[in-house]
């Protein structure tokens, strides 16, 4: 049987198959397997997240839903298992997130190659398949880009989505799933930064501002939240991002798709933890104690001054005025617009910037316990290149590894049993 691709569910896929005691040739195009492994979790590599599977799942909003066979059979706490036994000891950080005590991605790849030697999986880098070849509808032969042919009996694809392209991603699979009789939902970028032309934006007035713990939304056209998280973002020369932009980013496009749009409005809570009246009078009480301050130096703490500055002047209110000359009015369109500045952003930045591809295989397509297709007999999909997409903080990668584990385990299960049931 045969791997394409060696990322998360590539690495895991051979090894599941490997343990089956399979013939299993691992195939990438690239010199390097684990490429996406060794750059993820900012170069300590985020393996899984602890959080209970229904909160997984929350944290997928891709069709994560699909993922619940799969987790019935191989789960977070498995992966967890599975590192320490190959001598990855791991740590637990905030939300949950799994890393290892290491703090280098490294060391879980060599685990992952060390695993892969001994289960005498064959590897071959440099070797990008030109394309896959069915016979009397099952799998049959792999191309490679030189003309070789190779036999297999079964073969998994992992190749990934479109994201992040320097690791190897480049959107070759969705062709030959294609050919296999699949269907490709829409492709897009998820957890990746927006764009605006707002005039604040253009101008840089906010670049390079971080704003922490802030409420960030995406409003339908009727001015409702489709979506609200609470984290951190940076403004940039381009628009905006940030933990809280990037899980925001998919329904920015989405929005744009339902609604046909060219610009969505999202609104930015800076005190979610105030109500806007309570917000005001706060205020009003910090005017009434120095009447005779500047607005701005009475104001000081409440938000980080750049972004002080800047509502105190999207609401024509000079910032060295005293206190006493500032209507009520004024303070009070002021407070609303810390607890809901509404901004217009126009889309993202590419796919190929994107940290996740949104879209892929439909999972309708998909044997939600083995990973096998529907379509094609000894065919099996895995990871990314699945319409299957989380947010970051461990997610993806914990599907691409429950993923990869089924489809290697049941691929091999196929090509040692033939055809046979």
């Amino acid at each position: 049987m045969i791997v394409i691709g060696g990322g998360p569910s590539g690495l895991m896929a051979a090894i599941a198959a490997g343990e089956q005691g399979a013939k299993v040739l691992l195939i990438d195009k690239g010199e390097k397997l684990g490429r996406k492994l060794t750059i993820s979790g900012g170069g300590r590599c985020n393996v899984t997240n602890r959080l209970p599977v229904e909160e997984i799942i929350k944290h997928i909003p891709g069709n994560g839903r699909f993922l619940y066979s799969a987790f019935s059979i191989f789960n977070n706490e498995d992966i967890i298992s599975f590192f320490e036994s190959l001598g990855v000891k791991l740590k637990e950080e905030d939300h949950g997130r799994m890393f290892p005590v290491s703090n280098k991605a490294q060391s879980v790849v060599d685990a992952l190659l060390r695993k892969l030697y001994e289960l005498k999986v064959k590897i071959r880098t440099n070797s990008p398949v030109k394309d896959i070849h069915f016979d009397n509808g099952k799998t049959a032969i792999v191309e490679l880009k030189n003309e070789e042919m190779i036999k297999a009996r079964s073969i998994v694809i992992a190749v990934g989505g479109k994201s992040v392209p320097q690791t190897g991603s480049t959107g070759d699979g969705y062709a030959w799933a294609e050919k296999a009789g699949h269907t490709i939902t829409k492709l897009f970028p998820t957890e990746v930064p927006v764009t605006s032309s707002e005039p604040f934006i253009q101008k840089k007035t906010l670049q390079g501002l971080s704003l922490r713990d802030i409420s960030l939304s995406v409003l339908n056209p009727k001015g409702k939240p489709l979506i609200t998280h609470r984290m951190d973002m940076i403004f940039t020369h381009f628009g905006i991002s940030g933990p809280a932009v990037l899980r925001c980013s998919q329904f920015v496009v989405k929005a744009m798709d339902k609604w046909n749009l060219q610009e969505v409005t999202m609104s930015l809570d800076a005190l979610p933890d105030m109500k806007e009246e309570e917000l005001f009078q706060e205020i009003v009480k910090l005017i009434k104690a120095e009447p005779k301050k500047t607005i701005k130096n009475t104001l000081k703490g409440l938000l980080p001054e750049r972004f002080l500055l800047f509502l105190l002047e999207e609401n024509s209110i000079d910032p060295g005025l005293q206190c006493a000359a500032v209507s009520r009015e004024k303070l009070r369109i002021f407070a609303q617009s810390c607890k809901q500045f509404k901004f217009k952003v126009n889309g993202t930045l590419p796919i190929e910037k994107a940290f996740v591809t949104g879209g892929g295989v439909s999972v309708k397509e998909i044997e939600p316990q083995t990973m096998a297709s529907k379509k094609m007999p000894g065919l099996y999909f895995c990871g990314e290149i699945l319409d299957i997409h989380g947010y970051t903080g461990g997610y993806n990668i914990t599907a691409a590894l429950v993923t990869g584990r089924l489809a290697g385990l049941n691929a091999a299960i196929h090509a040692v049993n033939g055809n046979r049931p």
